[in-house]
């Protein structure tokens, strides 16, 4: 199957946080269902697939019209899955897209996909949205970015960065979760080896810029507002968000 740009949203089911994730009802349809939908507005996908390793995330994905796979129940990361998925097609570029980010907005997927198509000295893409607030910049779970003067990522981190030296120059940049590889770097980047920043700070995107390749960092549209799903309460969130956009008491 020929495509230029696809589209791979891994859904695994068994989340320790929250089980059944990719299967949490929002206001009348199951959570994988709206990054699906979202994620099929994107001018820049050619098409869309969910990967997953349950039958029953695989049902649901079929049940409301989309495309699915059946991916390995061994892979230790969201990254192999995508992967595998990916193989089964003839594509160029394969963009993953978070199976728990049911708000994402598909203008964010067309800017990612688009830095990478235009920008051949990197091998992948992904965002950045700006932060502040003491207690968000120095939130661990919050990973940090920060760039070159061209836009290129220099680090990735869940400590402050830059440390605020002279503060009125220190501006931060919360990482956004989703990449655009080339097709032949996704399978190159599955099996690059750990390296010890990518350990430390239990951040997979570090072994790219250890190896010495390129990530093109994308700004996210103003008013980037895609809650991830890790908890009961994140999901009570997104649902808050979506009854409020919508106009749903």
């Amino acid at each position: 199957m020929s495509v230029k740009v696809l589209g791979v949203i891994p859904a695994r089911y068994g989340s320790s946080r929250l089980p059944g994730k990719p299967l949490k009802d929002i206001c009348g349809k199951p959570m994988i269902q709206h990054v699906y939908e979202n994620a099929s507005k994107s001018k820049v996908l050619d098409r869309v697939v969910v990967a997953t390793d349950d039958q029953r995330v695989y049902d649901a994905v079929i049940a409301f019209g989309g495309e699915a796979v059946m991916t390995s129940v061994n892979h230790p990361t969201g990254s192999d899955r995508v992967a595998e998925a990916a193989n089964a097609y003839d594509c160029d570029y394969v963009i993953n897209i978070q199976g728990d980010e049911p708000l994402v907005p598909p203008q964010i997927i067309d800017d990612i996909g688009t830095a990478l198509i235009n920008s051949p000295d990197c091998v992948m893409a992904t965002g950045s949205v700006p932060i502040d607030g003491e207690d968000y910049i120095n939130n661990n779970c919050v990973v940090k970015v920060v760039t070159d003067v061209n836009g290129n990522a220099i680090y990735f981190s869940r400590s402050p960065i830059p440390y605020p030296r002279h503060a009125e120059h220190a501006k931060y940049f919360e990482h956004v979760g989703i990449y655009a590889y080339t097709h032949e770097f996704l399978n190159k980047y599955t099996k690059l080896a750990p390296t010890p920043l990518s350990e430390a700070e239990s951040l997979e995107q570090l072994k790219v810029l250890e190896h010495g390749y390129k990530i093109k960092i994308v700004p996210a549209p103003a008013q980037y507002e895609a809650v991830s799903v890790d908890t009961e309460e994140d999901l009570q969130e997104v649902i808050r968000i979506y009854k409020e956009r919508n106009g749903i008491e």
